[in-house]
């Protein structure tokens, strides 16, 4: 099997010749390169190039088009800093929602428009479908609601908003959900496998806020991508032990779970058919640790998630993580 046929066969709960390789790799695959990460977030033939490089040298059996959480942000207006060697920023202190009334003159941005970020993220998903189509899973991304809303509003705003204005929330996410599904489209029909949903800040709700305002929401997006013709890897940075079951109810093709999250309670809670990614700790596992921690580590997760399974890492892979522990990740997956 070849990476991409390697996936759908897990997707699909069909037996795979090993398990499925999908690690999180962006400053990591930029250095693969020697090109600072300023470069390769803004310029997609970079991206490409890189994303290329740590599949073929670790056999990584996807590509993804991420880079980072302001694309759609930046084309809707927002203030964001870009620098040499690190992720461009959001100005949290100059969000572009600080003032409420602004969001109902906000625009959809076109995905295709001629120099916007998104449009440099289906170029990517673009050029992917041309060097590896039909053999590795091609992975575009889009923002969740409630991280979108965070770019937009400013987080610390978004939370106080839950309790001091509810319909002004709904009215954000319901527009979040409207770019966010454009942007899923422009690159489905560029040729992605996949739509990353990445939405890091709906594990600092509380279960009460996720159910009212954020699990609606998700599941709009999630239907609205399967509606499309695409699939759903979820991707929500932080501790979500207390809402695995919600999660579990989206309907995703495949989650990723943050380190601090059990497997064991992710597996109980979601199903014994949704496919799970492992979730070892990102930098004391596997930028700190040895290849025996590594493996002990994805031999724990596999062992308490099951066969519905795909090895990774917790979050994104450190950008100086030992090229010997990336080996026994892929060595790991490559044995079971």
């Amino acid at each position: 099997m070849n990476g991409y046929e390697r996936i759908l066969a897990k997707l699909e709960g069909r037996p795979t010749d090993c398990l499925p390789l999908t690690p999180i790799t962006m400053m990591f695959a930029a250095d693969a390169i020697g090109v600072p990460y300023g470069r390769y977030a803004t310029d997609y033939r970079l991206l490409v190039d890189g994303q290329l490089a740590v599949a073929e040298k670790f056999d990584v059996d996807h590509v993804s088009a991420i880079s980072d959480p302001a694309r759609e942000a930046t084309d809707l207006g927002a203030e964001v800093h870009f620098y040499d060697d690190q992720p461009p920023a959001l100005d949290e202190g100059n969000s572009l929602l600080a003032e409420k009334e602004r969001l109902e003159s906000l625009e959809i941005p076109d995905p295709h428009k001629s120099g916007s970020r998104m449009f440099d993220r289906v170029q990517a998903v673009a050029l992917f479908r041309e060097k590896v189509k039909g053999q590795k899973w091609i992975e575009g991304w889009v923002e969740g609601p409630c991280a979108e809303g965070a770019d937009l509003r400013g987080i610390n705003k978004l939370m106080l908003d839950f309790i001091d204005d509810p319909d002004f929330v709904h009215r954000l996410f319901a527009f979040s959900i409207k770019v966010a599904l454009k942007f899923a489209k422009a690159q489905i029909d560029a040729g992605c496998d996949i739509l990353g949903v990445g939405d890091a800040a709906a594990s600092l709700v509380g279960p009460r806020i996720y159910k009212e305002f954020v699990l609606p929401y998700e599941t709009q997006l999630v239907q609205g991508i399967h509606d499309l013709g695409g699939r759903v890897r979820l991707h929500i940075c932080g501790n979500t032990s207390r809402v695995l079951t919600e999660i579990g109810i989206l309907g995703c093709d495949y989650v990723d779970l943050d380190y601090m999250v059990s497997m064991e309670a992710a597996r109980k809670q979601m199903g014994e058919k949704q496919v799970l990614t492992a979730n070892i700790d990102p930098v004391k596992v596997l930028r700190n640790g040895t290849p025996d921690t590594v493996t002990q580590a994805l031999a724990r997760c596999f062992e308490e998630a099951g066969p519905h399974f795909i090895v990774g890492a917790g979050c994104e892979v450190p950008r100086d993580t030992p090229t010997a522990n990336l080996e026994a990740m892929r060595d790991f997956a490559k044995q079971k």
